[in-house]
């Protein structure tokens, strides 16, 4: 049996593969071996953008007394160094732990592939808020050019799921941070966005912390303020379309991949409003109307 080296890689890829030498692993493409700590960059694609200090710190506890159990996904650059693509937590653990090598999946991914990989397995891994699940799910969609049912085979998840994290891309910023900072769930963010007065969408907000509020709770005020009614009387007008206006909207909306609106009065008059969420979306929607 080879002998194995101590310390950086702890007991933990060693006691999985004891016959393999790791250090006289080339770092190839689509193996496994162990990569300079100082080598590896960051994710730019990463999900998460804060991390808790006292879970690192317990983590790298962790790391010191029994190695790095799971291996970090990275790529290789052309710089000789490696760009991570998941693990963000355990290699800055690692860093804190003093350890100078670790136990790496280093993968063959261009910049396109590197981010939805990165993406992806982040958001299966890492105890995302859902503020960062939606950023995500955006970015995968502009980005990598998903449709939404695209995206829900690859996440294994509802296209109704993937629609509700997208919608909180629309709520105000006061609410997203309250969202993010877990003052109130997705659910309460949910009710809440029906309350399309921005005055009285926030009111409702302070409220609902300050009291510290159920979502039934929640779900009650906004209805006492009529809002729900309001939905009602939205979906009404819209069933008032003609079955050709309705099938034409529901078309452009799977085409196009975002929201349409059509509106008609009885003189047959109207509007066709089609949504975007940012500058590359709007490009998106152009370049399918274009063809």
């Amino acid at each position: 049996m080879t002998k194995q080296k101590s310390g950086g890689l702890g007991r933990g890829l060693g006691s999985i593969l004891p016959d393999i030498n790791l250090e006289s692993v080339k770092p190839a493409v689509d193996t496994i071996c162990t990569v300079p700590v100082a080598k590896v960059t960051a994710n730019p694609f990463q999900p998460r953008k804060e991390f808790d200090e006292e879970t690192l710190e317990e983590l790298a506890q962790s790391i010191r007394q029994q190695g790095v159990i799971t291996p970090i996904t990275v790529r290789r650059m052309p710089d000789d160094t490696y760009q991570l693509i998941a693990g963000e937590r355990r290699w800055r653990a690692s860093q804190r732990a003093g350890l100078k090598e670790i136990p790496a999946y280093v993968r063959a991914a261009s910049d396109n592939q590197m981010m939805e990989m990165a993406l992806v397995e982040n958001i299966q891994r890492e105890n995302l808020n859902a503020m960062e699940v939606a950023l995500a799910y955006r970015s995968l969609i502009e980005e990598c050019r998903l449709t939404h049912e695209e995206l829900s085979e690859k996440m294994g998840k509802n296209r109704s799921t993937i629609t509700n994290y997208l919608r909180l891309l629309n709520l105000p910023a006061e609410t997203q941070l309250a969202l993010s900072n877990d003052l109130i769930s997705m659910a309460h963010a949910r009710a809440l966005a029906g309350v399309e007065d921005i005055t009285r969408h926030l009111e409702i907000l302070h409220t609902v912390i300050d009291r510290h509020l159920s979502v039934h709770e929640t779900e009650q005020m906004v209805k006492s303020n009529g809002i729900k009614a309001k939905a009602k009387a939205t979906v009404r007008r819209r069933n008032d379309l003609p079955e050709s206006h309705s099938a034409a909207q529901n078309r452009l909306k799977e085409r196009l991949q975002s929201t349409v609106e059509i509106k008609r009065s009885q003189r047959g008059k109207g509007t066709l409003t089609i949504s975007f969420n940012s500058d590359k979306d709007f490009e998106r929607i152009m370049a399918l109307l274009e063809k």
